[in-house]
């Protein structure tokens, strides 16, 4: 939340990898908040109690939180290679308002990439008269089977592919790299940021990485044992787990976040201080300003303003 905050109230000053961060905060947020919806499902074996538009709507932003999330993993990731081999010549490219544009293209893609998501999440009957929120879909055999290779393939092989790839480009250029370098302070923050993406696409991708495969283990098993329940339920706080570890990622590896938000949480020492009033009376007036900004008075503010020179 602080993220969010912060960054949309320095519009003017956003670079390219704020523009990106700034989303991942928004999808980590909008991730955590459906939260409490699927707990509640866990814990109450399964049942539903917010009826079938909440059920299609908290369905719908899990997912697209998914995908997303690697969509502006990926396209930071491709940013970074801009930065780090074609620091000058794709200058122009990297404004914050193609990003802009990138971002508007990777939200639009997750919308479209989980349309079956929208048309088949819904309510369905259980047992004992309660009911769950579920994926309905028409041939639930067959169609599980592709829906799930479709959404690992797109949601997290492909882009780790690229991610993978993209890296190693960018390992394989600074090693074997003879041309000009740009200024030291340049390269300094080239490789801070570089550092944070890559930090937060490993933390995205571990955390992940469980709950994909035995989404694609548990197609080949008709009756899940007890071990492999516990071993879902893992994987799948893994996943959320990594919404809560991206803001501690951008307090460990950003100085500047850092400081920020450290002078963001930091209460301000004021104090009390005598100042001059500008009645004739003489009185005084009280009044707070912060330590930091406490000064000598100048001379004039001494002589009372009855007899200040004209």
């Amino acid at each position: 939340m602080y993220t969010i905050i912060k960054k949309t109230k320095c519009r003017a000053k956003q670079s390219v990898p704020d523009i990106f961060i700034l989303n991942v905060s928004i999808v980590d947020l909008l991730f955590l908040l459906g939260m409490p919806f699927l707990i509640h499902q866990l814990l109450g074996n399964g049942s539903w109690h917010f009826g079938a538009t909440m059920c299609t709507v908290i369905t719908a932003v899990d997912s697209n939180s998914q995908i997303v999330s690697t969509y502006i993993l990926t396209a930071m990731t491709l940013d970074r290679y801009l930065a780090t081999v074609h620091p000058i010549r794709f200058n122009y490219v990297r404004t914050p308002c193609v990003a802009a544009l990138v971002i508007v293209i990777v939200w639009g893609l997750s919308f479209i990439t989980i349309i079956p998501v929208w048309m088949y999440a819904g309510l369905m009957q259980l047992p004992d008269g309660l009911v769950a929120c579920a994926l309905l879909l028409p041939n639930p055999i067959t169609d599980t089977y592709w829906f799930t290779l479709y959404q690992f393939f797109l949601a997290f092989a492909m882009p780790l592919f690229i991610i993978c790839l993209v890296f190693f480009k960018m390992l394989q250029h600074m090693s074997s790299s003879v041309a000009p370098l740009p200024p030291r302070s340049l390269r300094m923050r080239t490789r801070k940021v570089t550092r944070m993406a890559v930090a937060i696409c490993l933390a995205f991708f571990i955390c992940w990485a469980p709950y994909y495969i035995l989404q694609l283990v548990h197609l080949g098993v008709q009756k899940p044992t007890l071990a492999f329940s516990y071993a879902y339920n893992i994987a799948i706080s893994m996943g959320y787990a990594n919404s809560c570890i991206n803001p501690f990622l951008y307090i460990i590896l950003s100085e500047t976040f850092k400081r920020q938000f450290i002078r963001a949480v930091r209460p301000v020492n004021r104090k009390f201080r005598v100042n001059p009033s500008t009645t004739d009376g003489g009185s005084v007036s009280m009044r707070m300003v912060p330590e930091g900004d406490q000064q000598k008075p100048a001379p004039q503010e001494m002589i009372p303003s009855n007899v200040a020179p004209q």
